[in-house]
């Protein structure tokens, strides 16, 4: 088992959970973060830190796309081990639907 980030993260991207890793498996796209499946330890830490709720156990229903998501990316974007400030407008898009389809960008993020 492992976690995956989802998409409400996508411009939310609040970062809590890069603190609080203890492998370092988080992943920075230009407006959302993924974990790389083959790092995560399946700790839970990161879970309860995230104010968008966008970390979810693999094993939840219907994240199978996700986890593929995430191990795509987590292959191309920079590794980020230290937290950032999260957007300003962080609030206004949290719990947004459809984030993926409209606001999703593969570009990297800037890593550390």
């Amino acid at each position: 088992m492992t976690y995956v980030v989802t998409d409400n993260c996508i411009k939310c991207k609040y970062m809590d959970c890069v603190e609080v890793c203890p492998v370092d498996c988080f992943y920075e796209g230009e407006n959302m973060l993924v974990i790389h499946p083959d790092e995560c330890i399946d700790c839970g830490v990161c879970e309860p830190e995230c104010p968008a709720d966008a970390i979810k156990p693999d094993t939840d229903p219907g994240l199978e796309r996700w986890l593929e998501i995430n191990a795509e990316y987590a292959s191309r974007w920079p590794n980020i081990t230290q937290k950032k400030e999260p957007p300003d407008d962080r609030e206004e898009w949290d719990g947004v639907a459809g984030k993926f389809e409209n606001h999703f960008s593969p570009e990297p993020g800037e890593g550390n």
